[in-house]
């Protein structure tokens, strides 16, 4: 007599422990009725009645996808090597389940298409120089795509640009030309600048003759500090200035008239 009422009881709380569902904060259960969606669910303790209620839970924390390295040709033509790294998350679960069969697969597959596409619109040099923009591209795409499917795309970033020996000693000769056209440039502008110092300061010694002497004196100053046999005659200005008035004076004079005869 006590068998026939023990077995009911033990069916009943096998049914109920098949029942309960308890799922954390960062989870929640798509609940389906008969087949039909019914509701989302949790967090918290919930009751799914086994064979009429079926439950798909989804986990809405930030979902780190690798994207698979692809091989992509730029738009000058170069073949590289590019990985780069997903993050997303679900933000409604109802249509993460219904809408598409695998969600992560999914946005795996469109991650990996969407940046073959991105990539092959822009050269070389914008690839290794303009992550951030590539980057930004490359999310929304995605995002946009992705947004039917309950999914958010959080950022999308671009981690190896991978080339070959060839094209990575191609970029080195480019650099090292580029290093030297800035050295010539650099070296034209001080040149130019230089020269523009010294017709100041020849101006401005012209105008005295005291500043003259004395530049004379500090080159006569530095030679001495020399360990060297040159023997150096000082000169004075005064007198070179001498010669050259009377070099002026002999070339600039102007021949006496003739005169008519008496």
């Amino acid at each position: 007599m006590m068998i026939s009422y023990l077995v009911p009881v033990v069916l009943l709380l096998m049914l109920l422990a098949a029942s309960i569902r308890i799922l954390p904060e960062y989870k929640r259960g798509v609940v389906f009725f008969l087949g039909r969606f019914q509701a989302v669910k949790g967090p918290g303790l919930i009751i799914v009645i086994p064979a009429i209620q079926k439950m798909q839970v989804v986990d809405l924390r930030v979902i780190t996808m690798d994207v698979p390295e692809q091989d992509v040709i730029s738009q000058d033509n170069v073949t590289v090597k590019v990985n780069a790294v997903l993050y997303f998350r679900v933000v409604d679960p109802e249509k993460a389940i219904i809408q598409v069969e695998h969600f992560v697969n999914a946005t795996s597959q469109l991650a990996q298409t969407t940046l073959r596409s991105v990539l092959g619109k822009h050269d070389l040099d914008e690839m290794l120089s303009e992550r951030d923009k590539l980057n930004d591209d490359i999310q929304e795409i995605i995002d946009a795509s992705a947004e039917g499917w309950g999914i958010k795309v959080a950022n999308v970033e671009i981690k190896h640009v991978d080339l070959d020996e060839s094209m990575i000693r191609a970029i080195a000769r480019q650099a090292e030309a580029e290093r030297e056209r800035r050295a010539k440039v650099i070296h034209a502008e001080g040149e130019l600048q230089a020269s523009k110092k010294l017709v100041e300061a020849a101006n401005i010694m012209s105008e005295n003759s005291a500043a003259l002497q004395l530049r004379y004196l500090q080159t006569m100053s530095d030679m001495s500090n020399k360990n060297a046999s040159t023997i150096v005659v000082p000169l004075p200005i005064d007198l070179m200035e001498a010669f050259r008035e009377m070099r002026t004076g002999k070339g600039g004079g102007t021949p006496p008239a003739s005169g008519d005869s008496a």
